[in-house]
């Protein structure tokens, strides 16, 4: 053990200057923080916004993929000849084609973009481009290929047994990642309860509202792309690569994003096949995937099977934590099966941390980044244990988790302090708010109508936002104002937040603000909306260039008014002297304001605080009734108190708890992407009839936002933090422990189907 002063559950959180250089901090601001309604509600509602998959231009083909049938096979030979006589099919495409030896951007392996040893269901084997779809689709089942299949491997866990068919040359097994600090075996000597556990989590897909998809055309050598994407620089970057042309010739553009939850970070196949296709016919060429291929081919949350051990004293305190993971990537691992162990190694307070995360191969679609990568699926680990801890020491779970409150961050290289932590509030005052002590006091009941109550805890490792970012912004001689940049709104209400610091700087009213939609060819650059980040990134840049704007404003008003333009502030549609009220002139009445007809700022994202940590916490409270005969779970109510610095749109941050609740719910209770692992490997059930996403009858009818508005100057110069992915990170856990608290069982494999529950109600019966 230690004696290190960090560890201190007494010791208060240091205070952390502000950045010299920076801007004060607002202070009772006048429109961040309100509850606004959508800058383009109205063109979304009303079907009036364009998306990408809604573009249609004269001339255009439709595009359509050809996908291999079998979980791993070898395309001996493709026959294009029927479908290419076919009547309106203009182009067939396959690897052998001119110009389609397309190397394909998987990280660490050499694939192709038409690749003939095909890995995963799914996987695309030729393209047509027709003049309807339907033309298309009869197309594609005009093509003979002469498949050689071969032995596939579903599990994780298998695919590391010896002799298990290789996904890849070089095995199934990626090198484990390890940590450890403290000594672990001594921890757990030392603790007066240990609680080890298996859990498991299944396999989520996506599944965006918008399916993935894109419009390709050519002006010449100059490729344009109307991409469904969360960001349009990097689809820029790759299709710029993997065409081998020069970024400035590359132009993508998303205007309406219908989500994207991870699955649209980069630009897929389709996005290539799409701009193929419209190279090689001179038209351009709309590639839509349907939601079967979005099931089966742009990404998933990967299936996990986990093991913690955890040890504590009989006053709550954690000795230990050794915690393994091993997480299916699919054929390829891009992404998503990190940041698993995150929360045992950062969530709670505790000086001896091992963990491990091993990485295997399976011939199933690749996993990807999926709303807070990782961190649902160690809470849902985590959590169940820290209540199992708190019946064994006869604690309450919210007072267990209120003795081990971290003071600074373990989870990187070393220990961090906080920018801010808001962990105790989230726990105390949702707490409170929920009614936590009453509620599981009356709970459970004797007859097979059983009530429980239940929370969990959690952290986001990556919500403080990052450089780099540029924003313009430009005021025009009538006061009307224009927001430039590049970020995408991918349905979160970005463009919202960012007009309303534009607003609280500059007075200008949110109707009278344009705001450009994500275009490489017009809006500044900007990193992929993801990772919760998005807010904090781009609202600090939206400032700088609102404040540089400001600036030039106030000389002019000097000037005019014959006051120093640091005695000077706007109030509505004026600027005013401070020291004498009187003093003001509206903004279309100054004469320097005309002459100049338009006052333009740039502003910059600067670095994150060096050798701080920012992250945003949140704890979540459940109450639910089970059907001891039945299996069914109903939600009755949820609260989630979330700490992600400064609430910036109080319209929009229930939005997004609302949101993350019913991904929470999905994990829990209904979501399982379903492998013929005993036949033919294929995805069964690739559809939204069989894979059951939560709807408006899962999610409980009583649903409470609880935010702790507490401003994190520290982090940047807005004081926020993301929320996206944080909100739905303990709420699984939550309605688990609930779950076990109604019924007496504890479900430690997702999802929590009726099945599952009522096998483990016998067995505990027969015991």
């Amino acid at each position: 053990m230690t004696n290190d002063p960090r560890y201190s559950v007494d010791e208060p959180l240091p205070e952390t200057p502000l950045p010299p250089g920076e801007p004060a901090p607002w202070v009772n601001p006048r429109i961040v923080g309100s509850a606004q309604p959508r800058v383009d509600g109205y063109e979304r509602v009303s079907g009036s916004a364009v998306y990408p998959t809604d573009v249609s231009l004269p001339g255009m083909l439709h595009g359509a993929i050809l996908r291999c049938p079998h979980a791993h096979a070898l395309v001996r030979e493709v026959d294009m000849s029927v479908a290419r006589d076919m009547p309106g099919v203009h182009a067939v495409l396959t690897g052998s084609s001119p110009g389609a030896d397309v190397e394909w951007g998987y990280r660490g392996y050499s694939a192709k973009l038409f690749d003939p040893h095909c890995r995963h269901h799914g996987e695309a084997v030729a393209a047509v481009a027709a003049e309807t779809l339907d033309q298309a689709h009869d197309a594609l089942a005009a093509i003979t290929v002469d498949y050689e299949p071969l032995a596939f491997v579903l599990d994780a866990e298998q695919a590391l047994e010896p002799g298990a068919p290789p996904v890849h040359e070089g095995g199934n097994r990626l090198e484990p990642e390890t940590t450890e600090r403290g000594d672990v075996a001594r921890g757990l000597a030392e603790a007066d309860q240990v609680v080890e556990a298996r859990a498991s989590t299944a396999c989520e897909i996506h599944n965006p509202l918008e399916r993935h998809g894109c419009v390709a055309r050519w002006d010449g050598d100059h490729l344009t792309v109307w991409e469904s994407t969360q960001g349009v620089y990097p689809v820029q970057a790759q299709l710029a690569r993997m065409l081998q042309l020069p970024l400035a010739k590359v132009r993508v553009i998303g205007h309406y994003v219908g989500g994207g939850f991870g699955s649209k970070l980069q630009a897929g196949k389709y996005t290539v096949i799409a701009a193929l296709l419209a190279r090689l016919t001179a038209r351009p060429v709309k590639v839509v995937l349907s939601r079967e291929e979005c099931q089966l081919s742009v990404g998933n949350r990967p299936r996990t099977a986990m093991r913690l051990k955890a040890g504590a004293r009989a006053d709550g305190t954690l000795t230990a934590l050794d915690f393994a993971v091993l997480s299916a990537a699919g054929a390829y691992a891009s992404g998503g099966t990190g940041g698993v162990d995150w929360q045992v190694r950062d969530l709670y307070l505790c000086p001896n941390v091992r963990t491990e995360a091993t990485v295997a191969l399976v011939n199933s679609g690749p996993a990807r980044a999926m709303r807070a990568p990782g961190h649902p699926q160690g809470a849902w680990m985590l959590e169940q244990v820290m209540d199992e801890l708190a019946q064994r020491l006869g604690l309450d779970p919210v007072e267990l988790r209120l003795r081990n409150i971290p003071t600074v961050s373990q989870g990187s290289e070393g220990s961090l302090p906080y920018t801010s932590s808001g962990l105790r509030e989230c726990l105390t005052e949702g707490a409170h708010a929920f009614g936590w002590s009453e509620a599981r006091a009356r709970a459970q009941g004797s007859g097979h109508l059983r009530r429980g109550v239940g929370m969990a805890c959690g952290m986001w490792a990556a919500g403080g936002g990052w450089p780099p970012a540029t924003v313009i912004v430009k005021l025009f001689a009538d006061g009307s104002a224009n927001l430039n940049l590049g970020a995408s709104d991918i349905g979160t209400g970005t463009k919202t937040v960012m007009a309303m610091v534009v607003s609280e700087e500059l007075g200008v009213p949110l109707d009278r603000i344009q705001i450009e939609h994500a275009d490489t060819g017009t809006t500044q650059f900007a990193s992929a909306s993801g990772g919760s980040k998005t807010v904090p990134t781009e609202a600090p840049a939206v400032r700088a260039a609102s404040l540089e704007v400001r600036r030039q404003l106030f000389e002019l008003a000097a000037e005019e008014l014959g006051v120093a333009a640091d005695n000077l502030r706007i109030e509505g549609d004026a600027v005013v002297s401070i020291s004498q009220p009187e003093t003001r002139r509206k903004l279309v009445e100054l004469q320097g304001l005309r002459r100049r007809a338009l006052l333009v700022g740039v502003g910059y994202r600067g670095p994150n605080p060096e050798d701080k940590a920012i992250h945003p916490f949140a704890a979540h409270f459940c109450e639910v009734e089970v059907n001891t005969r039945t299996g069914e779970v109903r939600l009755l109510r949820f609260l989630a108190a979330q700490e992600s610095g400064r609430v910036m749109n109080r319209l929009t941050f229930s939005n997004q708890v609302f949101g993350g609740i019913a991904w929470g719910v999905g994990l829990a209770l209904t979501e399982e992407r379903v492998l013929d692992a005993g036949g033919s490997g294929r995805v069964l059930g690739a559809n939204l009839h069989d894979y059951r996403l939560p709807t408006a009858l899962d999610v409980p009818a009583e649903q409470v936002s609880l935010p702790i508005d507490r401003p994190d100057v520290a982090a940047n110069t807005v004081g926020a933090k993301g929320l996206g992915e944080p909100v739905t990170i303990p709420t699984a856990a939550a309605i688990a422990n609930a779950v076990a608290h109604a019924a007496g069982v504890r479900v430690w494999d997702s999802p929590i189907t009726p099945a599952r529950l009522l096998a483990l109600l016998a067995a505990a019966k027969e015991g």
